[in-house]
């Protein structure tokens, strides 16, 4: 699996946050995905052989602008990782 983290700029609230979420899932088979408003980012994580370019699309067919996009090895973390992070 990878991650798909995406710089969003045009989410506004929780609403936002929804409705881009909602894109990505129609769009692709994901594992999870998660929008924030406040950080301007969407965090996706994807199967490797699935091809990124799908949901930056669904997002910008959606209205919204995608800045950047970084792909890299996704890394669960679990909750001792997320403590010590802390």
């Amino acid at each position: 699996m990878k991650e798909l983290v995406l710089k969003v700029d045009g989410m506004m609230c929780g609403a936002c946050e929804a409705h881009v979420a909602d894109a990505v899932r129609k769009a692709a088979n994901v594992k999870s995905v998660k929008a924030s408003h406040t950080s301007g980012k969407v965090d996706v994580v994807l199967d490797d052989d699935l091809d990124t370019d799908v949901v930056v699309k669904a997002i910008e067919a959606e209205g919204y602008a995608v800045l950047q996009k970084e792909e890299r090895p996704y890394q669960k973390q679990g909750l001792f990782a997320r403590l010590k992070n802390k």
